[in-house]
C-alpha cells in the first residue's frame, strides 16, 4: 500500500511538473534558457535627458537578473531585449478654470523587441508606454530622477511580465 502511494505521488509530481513548461523558482517562464542579453536602449527623442536611456537599460537588466535565474551575458543570449525609447513627452493636465494647468504628466514609451531563441512564438516587438504626474509649479528637472524612477518601475515589470511572466 505503502508502495502504491509513493507511486501515485510520483506520477502526479510529473504530471504536474510537465504540464505547466519551463519555470524558474521565481515563476520566471525561461523556456529553458540560462542565459539573456540587454541591448542599450538608445532615446530616440531629443526631450529625454541622456541618463534616461542607460538608467532603463542598466534596471532592465537588474530586474531580470533578480525576478529570474538566467546569466547575463554581453551579447547573443538565448532571451533577447532590444529596442529605444521612443517617446518622452511632457503634457499639460487637471486645466483649471483659469486655463492654466495645475498638474503636468511625463509620458515614457520604450519599444521592445524581445527574441526568444528556443520559442520563437513567445518573441515580440511591441511597445510600452507609462506615465507619472507631478505639479505644474515644479521644473521638471528638479523632479525627472523621482519620476524616472516611478515610471522605470512599471515599464520594466510589465515588459518583464510580457516576456517572462507569460503564464
Amino acid at each position: 500500500m505503502m508502495r502504491l502511494m509513493r507511486y501515485i505521488s510520483f506520477i502526479f509530481l510529473v504530471a504536474l511538473a510537465g504540464g505547466c513548461g519551463v519555470y524558474t523558482p521565481y515563476g520566471a517562464q525561461t523556456s529553458g534558457a540560462r542565459t539573456y542579453s540587454v541591448d542599450y536602449f538608445k532615446s530616440q527623442t531629443p526631450q529625454a535627458s541622456p541618463t534616461v536611456a542607460l538608467n532603463f537599460t542598466e534596471s532592465l537588466k537588474d530586474l531580470i537578473q533578480r525576478q529570474s535565474t538566467l546569466k547575463l551575458v554581453d551579447e547573443d543570449g538565448e532571451l533577447r531585449y532590444s529596442g529605444a525609447i521612443v517617446d518622452y513627452r511632457v503634457q499639460p493636465i487637471s486645466v483649471q478654470g483659469d486655463e492654466t494647468a495645475s498638474r503636468n504628466r511625463l509620458t515614457v514609451t520604450v519599444q521592445v523587441r524581445y527574441t526568444n531563441t528556443i520559442e520563437k512564438d513567445l518573441s515580440f516587438d511591441r511597445s510600452f508606454s507609462k506615465f507619472a504626474d507631478y505639479d505644474s509649479s515644479s521644473d521638471l528637472l528638479t523632479v525627472e530622477e523621482d519620476l524616472m524612477s516611478q515610471i522605470n518601475e512599471q515599464l520594466l515589470q510589465e515588459i518583464f511580465n510580457a516576456s517572462l511572466g507569460n503564464w
